[in-house]
């Protein structure tokens, strides 16, 4: 294949060592798209893992950033990538120069654990599998622009639309939501709103008769009645609420084209990203499963043991502050393909309350193998938690729900009720854990101002982030920007003018510190 080209070929005893692992891969059913490995030092691992995947992406400073901090932790011992691959057609898949024979016997068969999940798993269906392409296309366009219009401004661009980069719609690859609002017309030419040119009527008269001739409060109530006309006139927009607030931008932002290509790219490659996020507990748990499964059973020999075992329990470690995705992903694999093995599904184990005989239960159904594959096709992190996380297994991996407590200053157990746990980690997965942000009205107050409602879940916003966040808005959509959300139990918006920050309460309205600003509080 003409990408493939630009990769070396690998030296060959890792060759052999991969078509073993692809030989294995493909014996167990897995099912997955040309896969193309290079070998690459740390520094360059660091480099490409910087741009997540794709050493052709855009330039900008965040990725500099990200390589600093990747580079630093290897070379410190703090940390150490043992694979990078690409949901992409061919898949691309790096290799680290200076691991052992065993890493890369568990690398590949890893990989194809990813690759497998990625070609079939229905959450990536629509995304594109010719990004390595896009991505260096992408990059192209951007580098044009930086040398038209300047790094500097192209790079203020682009910060400003990764602050709403998550703000797309998750589910909208399957659900069309509602049919895309034709672009809105918000004031003349002139810069006034309709709400601005009306005027009440004037009669010509002398300067000491016109008191007389156009009373003050006959033309105070024309001018309200003809503003009520023009306000009723005026239609709801957005029709309905919308979350994908980075293309109601594209479609009604002031823009100039460059601007939009790039907010264009940005959202592109959110799309791309986000089935990456909605599924990395079961994409880490499916690969390790299989790496475990074709190591143990295939690739392992005595010399091998030691170093296989030692990688495999770091990876795998608990940790009494954090989930694992790696632990919990695959043990739950491992408990759908053992009770689909012994037939522990279905009303009858439901309705048995003897603990025993459901530890001892034992169909022979031998379903196990066929149910992992149908759960790796269709489910996400949510939907798999939700319908596979059981009580008997948050028993025996003794899970429970941690939580601030501010009388101590520590973080402490709060509960190892099964309902509290689930539900903490539902809350956790629902929209990758982020705040769900609507767009309400794109003309609030009839003056082409933004309107975003944020749906309160018990978690508040930060007001720092909120800020900055309407900051960055207010450059893209160059009105006044406002979100609504919860703040101490009352409703509260949060608006930026381009100038101040403000806060609105029912009570009050007070003006918020800006990113500069000192407080001298007694």
């Amino acid at each position: 294949m003409k990408a493939a080209r630009h990769f070396r070929p690998l030296p060959p005893e890792l060759a052999a060592i991969q078509a073993d692992m692809e030989k294995w891969a493909l014996q167990y059913g897995l099912d997955f798209f040309t896969t193309i490995f290079e070998v690459v030092d740390a520094d360059q691992l660091s480099a490409i893992a910087a741009y997540g995947g794709f050493p052709t992406r855009y330039p900008h400073w965040r990725f500099g950033m990200e390589y600093e901090q990747l580079s630093k932790g290897y070379h410190y011992g703090l940390q150490k990538i043992y694979e990078l691959v690409i949901n992409n057609d061919p898949c691309y898949a790096y290799l680290l120069a200076s691991n052992s024979v065993t890493d890369h016997k568990l690398v590949m068969a890893h990989v194809y654990g990813h690759c497998d999940f990625f070609k079939n798993n229905a959450w990536f269906a629509h995304t594109n599998r010719k990004m390595i392409d896009g991505m260096a296309n992408h990059g192209n366009r951007i580098r044009r622009y930086m040398d038209r219009f300047g790094v500097e401004e192209v790079e203020a661009f682009i910060d400003a639309c990764l602050s709403i980069e998550d703000l797309i719609d998750i589910n909208s690859t399957f659900i069309k939501r509602s049919n895309d609002d034709s672009r809105f017309e918000f004031q003349s030419a002139t810069g006034e709103s309709e709400q601005d040119r009306v005027q009440a009527t004037r009669f010509q008269s002398k300067s000491y008769m016109d008191r007389f001739i156009n009373p003050p409060q006959a033309l105070a109530d024309e001018l309200a009645d003809q503003r009520r006309i023009v306000e009723s006139r005026q239609q709801q927009f957005p029709s309905e609420p919308t979350r994908d607030l980075m293309l109601f931008l594209m479609h009604h932002a002031p823009l100039k084209p460059w601007q939009l290509d790039v907010l264009s790219i940005l959202r592109d490659e959110a799309y791309y990203f986000a089935p990456q996020g909605q599924t990395k507990i079961m994409n880490e748990g499916w690969a390790t499963y299989w790496h475990s499964t074709i190591m143990t059973r295939h690739a392992i020999e005595p010399r091998d043991l030691i170093c296989y075992a030692d990688h495999c329990a770091g990876t795998l470690a608990g940790s009494a502050t954090r989930l694992n995705p790696y632990k919990l992903g695959v043990e739950l694999f491992r408990d759908i393909e053992d009770r689909w093995n012994r037939g522990a599904f279905g009303e009858e184990y439901e309705q048995c309350d003897d603990r025993v005989a459901r530890e001892n239960w034992n169909r022979d159904t031998g379903l196990g193998r066929k149910k992992i594959f149908e759960v790796r096709r269709i489910h996400n992190d949510l939907t798999f938690i939700d319908e596979f996380l059981t009580l008997d297994f948050c028993r025996r991996h003794r899970l429970f729900k941690f939580g601030y407590n501010n009388n101590s200053g520590y973080y402490e157990i709060e509960s190892k009720q099964f309902e509290e746990v689930k539900k903490q980690l539902l809350f956790n997965l629902t929209n990758l854990g982020r705040p769900i942000i609507y767009v309400r009205d794109g003309n609030y107050r009839n003056r082409g101002e933004l309107f975003l409602e944020h749906r309160f879940a018990g978690v508040e916003l930060k007001l720092t982030y909120a800020q900055d966040t309407l900051a960055n808005l207010f450059r893209i959509w160059k009105r006044p920007v406002h979100i609504e959300t919860t703040l101490e139990g009352k409703v509260a918006t949060v608006s930026f003018d381009g100038k101040e920050h403000q806060l609105t309460r029912p009570e009050e309205t007070i003006r918020l510190p800006g990113p500069g600003d000192v407080l001298v509080t007694n």
